[in-house]
């Protein structure tokens, strides 16, 4: 029960993914901050969880709402344990046919929104040496995969943003994680982007014959408590591409450890 006790804020919380963790954290007696655009649904999470959770509805890519958001989270809680990035938007379209503005709009929600929550969140874990943060990526964050140029784009993007974070304050207490599902049954393809903007609205066999999603969450709160880093939950090849790419644990602890050692010091002196 690592989470007992801790307050634990999931964006995306309404479905799918995020509300399977919220379900998964409440067994684990976590309080639990669940965020979204869509209040009916995050009220019903809520109460899959045990009510008494904090309902906290905004915008992710609107910035100026993450300030009041963060005080409205640590006011009810005393203070954020867990920052699960989970929030995002998927894209079916080849590239050459693909609109810019899609890659605006995936880039932000998908890249720039959850950098932008945890850049106003770590602050406070830092200065009290704990706390967890996990980035919702995929397996099109490992693998590039054709029709989800934009997806891929953004989501490589948070990994690379999450183990530069990792090397930063892990020494510090706080742990970072990059979790990375292969196909989970939720609704992720009917609501990607297809190349003029426009909601996909129709599902992938693989997403629907894919791992359920409470499955899932189970093994990424387990994964997480253990403390991994680079936590893929897929299967078959999915599983095999993602293992392929997979980080080796020496090559973090080399990474972490150039901030233990001073580096950053080293370079703001050398700047000078």
């Amino acid at each position: 029960m690592a989470f007992a006790g801790q307050a634990a804020w999931i964006t995306g919380a309404s479905s799918g993914i995020g509300a399977a963790l919220a379900r998964g954290l409440a067994r684990q007696g976590a309080r639990l901050i669940l965020s979204g655009r869509n209040v009916d649904a995050l009220e019903q999470v809520s109460e899959q969880c045990g009510g008494g959770h904090l309902i906290l509805p905004f915008e992710t890519t609107d910035h100026d709402a993450i300030a009041p958001a963060v005080a409205a989270a640590e006011e009810w809680s005393g203070r954020i344990d867990v920052l699960i990035n989970n929030a995002g938007i998927s894209q079916r379209s080849l590239a050459v046919d693909t609109d810019l503005s899609v890659y605006e709009r995936i880039i932000a929600v998908d890249l720039l929104a959850p950098i932008a929550l945890t850049q106003a969140v770590l602050p406070a874990m830092v200065k009290r040496g704990s706390g967890r943060i996990a980035m919702i990526s995929s397996i099109a964050g490992k693998v590039g995969v054709p029709m989800r140029t934009a997806y891929c784009a953004a989501k490589f993007g948070l990994a690379g943003y999450a183990d530069a974070l990792r090397a930063e304050v892990g020494y510090l207490g706080v742990q970072v994680h990059n979790i990375y599902p292969g196909s989970i049954r939720t609704d992720v393809s009917r609501n990607a982007l297809t190349a003029d903007g426009s909601r996909r609205g129709v599902s992938d066999q693989v997403i629907d014959n894919g791992i359920d999603p409470d499955e899932a969450a189970t093994r990424m709160i387990a994964a997480m408590a253990a403390g991994e880093r680079e936590i893929i939950v897929a299967e078959g090849s999915e599983l095999a591409m993602g293992e392929e790419r997979r980080m080796s644990d020496s090559l973090l602890d080399l990474l972490g450890g150039f901030m233990a050692k001073g580096y950053a010091k080293r370079m703001n002196e050398g700047a000078q």
